[in-house]
């Protein structure tokens, strides 16, 4: 089913196979819905494939913020926010908004790209942006409207549409996170 079998997960671990991806997120385990969590999993595999990417941990989560910390750590972080806030309201598929908030920030995965030891923007990167890359990419696996809306909306391309209520709350909860990132010193 997947073409490659393994890869780096973390820095100076052992090559894990790409169906423990909940290792890395392990919120993916809380998606009750299958089919949801094996495309959210085949979003990851095209990525890395297309990105050339072998560790999660070695991609920062932004390139605005210097030595921003990983990829992995402001996925789980927006996840985990999200997932409690999900907890508490009624209006909210926990499906959607899990997927979601794993896959906010895949297109990223195409957006960046490791050149001569540094992280920098590839040429992708350059005309489109990790929203617009990363729902394309939802789209391509078949991933429902509503998880494509989180992923194309959650930055500021979804001013200019409407938000789904999880794609509101991840969008929130991502921001939060790059904030307290930017003013950490």
């Amino acid at each position: 089913m997947f073409p490659f079998i393994s890869f780096k997960i973390y820095k100076n671990a052992a090559l894990f196979p790409f169906m423990e991806l909940e290792a890395v997120f392990p919120l993916l385990k809380e998606i009750k819905n299958e089919e949801i969590k094996e495309k959210v999993k085949k979003c990851y595999e095209i990525a890395m494939e297309r990105g050339k990417w072998e560790n999660l941990e070695e991609i920062p989560f932004t390139l605005l913020i210097p030595n921003a910390y990983s990829y992995v750590k402001h996925v789980n972080s927006v996840a985990k926010m999200a997932y409690e806030i999900g907890k508490v309201r009624d209006d909210v598929d926990m499906d959607v908004l899990i997927a979601g908030a794993i896959l906010h920030d895949v297109g990223k995965l195409l957006e960046y790209e490791k050149k001569d030891g540094r992280i920098v923007k590839s040429k992708l990167g350059r005309y489109l942006r990790h929203p617009v890359s990363g729902a394309a990419l939802a789209m391509e696996v078949g991933l429902d409207d509503k998880i494509i809306n989180v992923i194309a909306a959650h930055s500021k391309e979804g001013e200019m549409v409407e938000r789904c209520n999880e794609a509101i709350i991840i969008h929130h909860c991502d921001f939060i996170d790059f904030e307290i990132a930017r003013g950490e010193k």
